[in-house]
């Protein structure tokens, strides 16, 4: 199996020889690592010529966003496996590869870890994700694009990122080829990499964009079970009002899981009707 690492890069030197160093620390090949830079003008292409014979594909040019120059990454990768490692983040240590390649043999759509966040205004931790996903856990967050190896084919299949969607892209897409088309997953016991928050998807000014575009993605595929969902957790909110009235001195959920797991089910029926009808 063959890893194609993607790194997206506009004016972030610094952080890209970061990245690349990384990269070139890795214990196990194969893989290849293709670099998608933006029409830099801070030294960035200087960063990419100095380290060029370590590279399958480099690419400097104008792109119309983020998820436009990860379009061109996947388009120009050979790998079976995709990782998106962008400019500035880094793989955890020199054996990710290396623990990672055993897993990628059991063909799985997706296998992700766990993600290091190196934080600027509060501890840095390491986020662990779930070994089940579902609308529950993409209604409230997503996997790490730095964390997660993709399928090639998957793109192929079910399409590449939205170039209309500027923050959200990659959760959109992650939502779609899980709840929808129901791609394979596994889950292993690695931190993949560290990210460093204060990219666009991080960044305070940007959370009513990050909002907005969250909410035209549910309503454009998920309207119907969106206001279920929110209908339901809204009930067992004023549910649980009146139980805390009722015995204060017993600290009861705020959520009903068993009704949580009927609306995922209900969510899985859907989408396969949805699916069903699409394909007449």
């Amino acid at each position: 199996m063959k890893i194609s690492i993607i790194t997206i890069n506009y004016n972030d030197a610094v952080g890209l020889e970061r990245t690349i160093k990384s990269v070139q620390d890795q214990h196990t090949v194969p893989f290849e690592h293709l670099i998608i830079d933006g029409g830099s003008t801070d030294g960035s292409n200087e960063v990419i010529a100095k380290n060029s014979n370590y590279f399958s594909f480099t690419i400097s040019e104008p792109d119309r966003g983020v998820y436009d120059a990860m379009n061109k990454g996947i388009k120009n990768a050979t790998g079976d496996y995709l990782l998106f490692l962008n400019s500035g983040d880094v793989l955890f240590d020199s054996e990710v590869i290396e623990k990672v390649t055993p897993h990628l043999r059991s063909a799985h759509d997706l296998i992700y870890g766990d993600l290091y966040m190196v934080a600027t205004d509060r501890p840095s931790f390491t986020h662990t994700y779930p070994t089940s996903l579902d609308f529950t856990f993409f209604k409230h967050t997503s996997l790490g694009h730095p964390s997660t190896f993709i399928k090639r084919e998957l793109f192929n299949v079910h399409g590449f990122y939205r170039t209309d969607l500027k923050i959200v892209a990659d959760w959109a897409f992650f939502l779609k080829v899980i709840c929808i088309e129901k791609a394979t997953y596994k889950k292993i016991d690695v931190t993949i990499s560290r990210f460093y928050e204060g990219g666009i998807s991080t960044a305070a000014a940007t959370a009513q964009l990050n909002k907005d575009e969250i909410n035209k993605v549910l309503l454009e595929n998920f309207n119907l079970y969106e206001t279920s969902y929110n209908q339901l957790i809204e009930e067992n909110k004023n549910r649980a009002l009146v139980y805390d009235k009722l015995h204060p001195q017993i600290g009861l959920l705020t959520t009903n899981k068993m009704l949580l797991r009927i609306l995922n089910g209900f969510i899985m029926i859907l989408s396969t009707l949805l699916k069903a009808k699409r394909s007449l």
